[in-house]
Parts: C-alpha cells; structure tokens; sequence
C-alpha cells in the first residue's frame, strides 16, 4: 500500500475500502482480549475456521478477531453479524452449530444470555442488560475492529479526525477544542488535559515530547490494557493530534511488561500506520513529522505515576521526583513532556470530529464525557463498562452489574483502585464523578470498581489494599515508606487480635501526615482505604479491637468452628474434605473438630451440606465443648429417621 499524501486519498480509500466490503455478508466476531484468551478463544477461534472450511463456506462467511467486548463473566463471546446475535461463554464444541445456524439464518437460543431476573433469552448484543445501560463511545468500537487490521479501523471513519486537525485546524484551534471540551485525565488525576497541552506547548525548550501511559497497575484494573488491545488505533490518532497541538516530533508509549497481547498489536498498528502515512515524516503531506517508539516497562506500581514513569523512560529507577518543576517544563531529559493515560487520549479523535459541544453535553457540570471502569469484585456481572459522567453508583452495580450474588446485602463499593475508598452502601446515589468521589473520602482514579458484600471484613480490606501500597512504594520519601509500614503493622496486629483503642487515632494521624508530607500521589492518597473505612465503618474496628470478634467472620484468629452434635448426620463429608485433618470422626459416630489442629479454613463450614446446617462458626465466644466419646455413637436407624423426618 503506498503512502496516503491527502485528506482526499485518505477519503478515497476509506470508500473504496467500504465498497470492497458487504454489510449483508455474515461475520462471526471472535472477542480474543486477554479475558477471553483465558477462556480459551484461540481454540474457539481455530474451530470456527475448521467448521467453515469442512462446511465449504470459505468467502461465504467472515471470521473477525476483536477486542473485549467487555462482558468478561461471560467469555468467549462471539457475535454474529449482521444482526449482532451474541453468543455467550462459547466453547470450541459449539462451532459447528453456530455455523450451521449462521447459514441456515438462524439462532442457537442455548448460547443466548439469558435475563437471571425474567428468564428471558436476549439475542441482540445491544439489548442485554449489561450493554443497554451503557454508553460506549470509546470502548465500543472494540467489538467492530480487529486490532491488527487498520482497515478496519478506517472503515469506522479512523484517522479522519487527524485529516482534520492537520488540514482544518491550526495547533492553537485543536488546544483550544480540547481546552473547551473539558476533558479531564481518566488516569486518576483529573486534571484538565487541554490546560496541560497548553503548558508544554508554552514551556521553553526543545524538543517537546508526548508520552502515552498504559502502566495500569490497580488490582482488577484492565481499562487500558482492554484499549490497547483492542483499538490500537485511536490511541495512536490521540496521540498524533495531541503531539500537532503541543509541537511535539516524538512520541513514547510506556506499557508495562505484563500486557504482552497489548504490546503484539500496537507494534502492528504502528507498522500499518508508518506504512500508510499516519505517522512518519510528512504524515498525510501534511509536512507535520511525528514519531512513535514502545517503551516496556518493569512492572513497578509506582511507574504509573507520571514523574517515575518519566524516570523509567530515561532507563533509571522508575521512582518519583519533586514537583515543581512538572513534567509539562521539564520532563524526560529535562525536556518539556505531556503525559496522559491510553483512555485520555482515545477520546482526543472522538472530540476533534464530533467538537467540544457534542462532548461537554454528556456527563456533569465539571466531570464531562464518559468513564471506562472495570467492574469486579461480590457482582453478577463483572467486566468493562463505560458509562456517562455522572451514573450512580447503584445504577452501575445493579442495572449494569446484575446486581449482588446470591440475593446477598451489599456492603461497600471501593472506587479508585488500591488508593481508593470504601464507599458504604447509603451512598449508592451519589453520582460518579471527580469531585463527588472525593468528597466521600474516596478517588475516581483510573476506574478500578470492586464490589464488597455482606460477608466482607473492612478492617481485612484496609489491611490487604495497605499491604499491597507497602510493597509497591518506592521508598523514596519517609512519609509514605514508614507510613505505610506502620499502618500495615497496625492493621495486621488489629485483625489478629492484638489492636488496641488507641490504633484507632493513630492510623487516623498516620493518614493525615501521609497525605501533606508524601512526595507523590501514590504516598498521599496511599491511606484512602484506612480512613474512608475508619469514616464509614469505625464499629468494625472498635469490634476487633474491644468485643475480640470480626463480625464478616473473615479474621482468623476471632473465628472458630465447631459441630453441632444435634445435627451432626456423620456424613463423612467435612471430614473428608478439611485440609488439616483436624476433623475426628466415622460413618455413624458424630463428628468433632479438633481446635488445636484447625487452621480456622472454613473449608467444613462451606461444604457441610446447606439441609444439615451442622458446621457452626463463631467470632469472639468459646466454643462449645464437644460430646463425650461415648454419647458420640449413634444408631444408623434413628440418624435416618432424623435426614427423612
């Protein structure tokens, strides 16, 4: 393919590439993100292409491997259009019929989603519940592209927004855009990304530089990796503009090293876009040169904050550096650098194209657009979801989400990732934004959502989000190396039954000098899940600490279990199933468990069976004493009689 030199050859081939292509003519969609990759959906995808060549259909029917699509609890998915009939949780043993039914114009309704609440089988991908209470306007292109097919990317309209930024619009006029649409980092700072092109545009020196930040290391996180992966291509358009409006000829895209499949397809994406003119020297005859080179990255937490990622760019320890001067004045090599994160600059095409109007009409009056959040944790339906400024939490969790497991009380929804907050369940309504997160004591920041039910210990989640900053702290300043280490200390001593009253306070006095005296974001906003659980769940902790119990029934050294001898029917199956061995007993002989050798598992517990109900558990009593040896024996006769009665 020679290089495109216009707007107008971009135009041309984009017609000719639709008029090449039937939109009547069947595609089965394969998504293939990493999720699914899990599920195996490169067997699923081999035996689609197996049953179509046995059944002859080769030119009849199209295969095309997508990004997520979103819905991971229900991988592989695969969609057939036209007519988006989607297929959930597909094995490879499925191929066949999928296939006959996609030649025969029909549906397979057993592979159909169907509504847990009505019963009913939902066909269109779009008509799903998941999907319908949605607004995918960056994430949705996924489930139309093969990553690592720009033609498909320029068929959905890719690159025009760039056409237009360089041949309508001066620098000034696309910062100025920016600047009106509001867009705001979805990397979790929320800071105006228009005003930050501005500033290193503005700054002295040369060159400039532009950075893409895909190390997305939140636990349950996958926005960006799900982007990379899945729409290479807007990322890179973004990016382009981004480096037109600040003066900027070279481009870094930092991914960390555990996003291989992310790294495969955008190493294509550049290729074909070099190839085809978008990036390179005079992209489009433009005369506008840009650059694009891949950096992976070590894996460290703290990369992700921009002045450590900056540092590992340069190849030195990825740890941050004092602010100011920012990175906008004096970023990697002392040069002038903007950083935003693969979603920020996914948006960029989508406001060139569509203005500043069109975007700040969605969303809230200073949060504007829409948010991808990764959905997990105690909910129905987990995955990606991409939403509209300013959605409830509730709305998210139970119109999107499906809802709790098992009809269980939701507890608490932790926004923000391992920095976030615990959100308790009476502020469901508050509506997801920057600044109304914030005021819950909580952060938007990359759009990490876990879901906490009833059976959730608060005190145990602080602990383990603490543990998890310790370990990824860089050490550099003092506030936030001996702080976090001592309010894991603390929280580790509180749910082993060592807390003291006094903890309390000083967790709350750790927090605050955190968050003045730590040199970055990740050491100031590092005491979010101890505070916020302190704010809304203070009896928790004042449980553990001064009733010696854990009312979640989660902290093993207030938890005990026990059998009750009334409803003991020596089923053997508790016994056979604990990992300690700490279970005595045989067929006809009630069942004890030995306190000295239990490691408190609840293995018993969860697998005694639900109409005998005879594993007990308890937090902060004695456990009762077990039957003598001799009252333990009972009559096969009258235990059956009990089961049957």
């Amino acid at each position: 393919m020679p290089r495109l030199n216009s707007p107008s050859e971009l135009e041309d081939l984009r017609q000719e590439i639709l008029a090449n292509r039937d939109p009547n003519k069947p595609c089965i969609a394969i998504c293939s993100g990493t999720g699914c990759h899990a599920y195996g959906s490169e067997k699923v995808n081999t035996a689609f292409e197996d049953e179509i060549r046995k059944q002859g259909l080769e030119g009849e029917i199209d295969i095309r491997r997508t990004g997520c699509h979103g819905f991971c609890e229900r991988g592989t998915l695969v969609v057939i259009y036209p007519g988006e009939i989607c297929y959930t949780n597909v094995p490879p043993e499925d191929a066949a019929e999928i296939v006959q039914s996609v030649k025969e114009n029909k549906v397979v309704d057993r592979l159909l989603y169907t509504n847990p609440t009505t019963g009913e089988k939902i066909a269109e991908e779009s008509e799903i519940p998941f999907y319908k209470n949605q607004s995918r306007i960056v994430f949705g292109a996924n489930r139309w592209i093969d990553p690592k097919s720009i033609e498909d990317y320029l068929a959905l309209g890719g690159y025009s927004a760039l056409a237009k930024a360089l041949f309508r619009m001066t620098p000034e006029q696309v910062l100025e855009e920016l600047k009106r649409a509001n867009l705001r980092g979805r990397g979790g700072g929320g800071f105006n990304a228009g005003a930050k092109w501005e500033f290193t545009r503005n700054a002295s020196g040369e060159p400039k530089y532009v950075v893409v930040n895909c190390d997305e290391g939140d636990p349950g996180a996958y926005m960006d990796r799900s982007l990379m992966e899945g729409n290479p291509h807007s990322v890179l358009e973004g990016l382009t503009i981004g480096a037109y409006a600040i003066g900027s000829h070279q481009g870094f895209i930092y991914v960390r090293e555990e996003y291989p499949l992310a790294v495969e397809n955008l190493a294509v994406a550049i290729e074909q876009a070099e190839e085809y003119g978008f990036l390179g020297h005079s992209i489009l005859g433009s005369g506008f040169d840009f650059n694009v080179e891949v950096h992976r990255g070590a894996g460290a937490f703290v990369s992700g904050e921009e002045t450590g990622l900056l540092m590992a760019l340069e190849g030195r320890v990825g740890e941050p550096r004092p602010r100011p001067p920012y990175p906008a004045v004096r970023g990697v090599w002392d040069k002038p650098t903007n950083i935003n994160n693969v979603e920020t600059w996914a948006n960029v095409p989508l406001i060139i194209n569509n203005g500043a109007d069109w975007f700040t009409s969605i969303g809230t009056e200073h949060s504007k657009g829409t948010k991808i959040l990764s959905l997990v944790g105690k909910v129905n339906n987990t995955g990606l979801v991409e939403v509209p400024m300013g959605i409830t939490l509730r709305d998210i969790i139970y119109n999107i989400g499906g809802g709790i497991p098992g009809e269980k009380k939701i507890k608490a929804a932790q926004t923000g990732g391992p920095s976030g907050g615990c959100i308790p369940e009476e502020f469901l309504d508050t509506p997801v934004d920057f600044d109304e997160l914030a005021k819950l004591g909580s952060i938007m920041g990359s759009g990490g959502m876990i879901v906490m039910d009833e059976d959730t210990c608060m005190v145990d989640v602080a602990r383990y989000f603490i543990d998890f900053l310790c370990d990824e702290s860089c050490g550099k300043c003092i506030a936030c190396r001996e702080g976090l280490r001592r309010m894991r200390e603390i929280l580790i001593d509180i749910t082993e039954g060592r807390g003291r009253r006094e903890d309390i306070e000083l967790l709350e006095g750790l927090g605050e000098m955190m968050v003045n005296a730590s040199l970055c974001a990740l050491g100031a906003t590092a005491p979010n899940p101890a505070l916020s659980t302190l704010r809304y769940f203070r009896d928790e902790y004042i449980a553990h600490i001064e009733e010696k119990r854990c009312p979640a029934f989660v902290c093993r050294a207030f938890v005990s279990y026990y059998i009750d001898p009334t409803k003991c029917q020596a089923c053997l199956i508790c016994l056979r199933n604990c990992p300690a061995e700490a279970i005595e007993g045989e067929k006809n002989q009630i069942h004890v468990i030995n306190q000295e050798k239990c490691t408190k598992c609840g293995t018993c517990f969860e697998v005694c069976p639900i109409r005998f109900g005879a594993v007990k558990r308890i937090s902060g009593e004695p456990v009762p004493p077990p039957p003598p040896l001799e009252e333990r024996v009972v009559a096969r006769k009258r235990k059956h009689l009990e089961v049957k009665g």
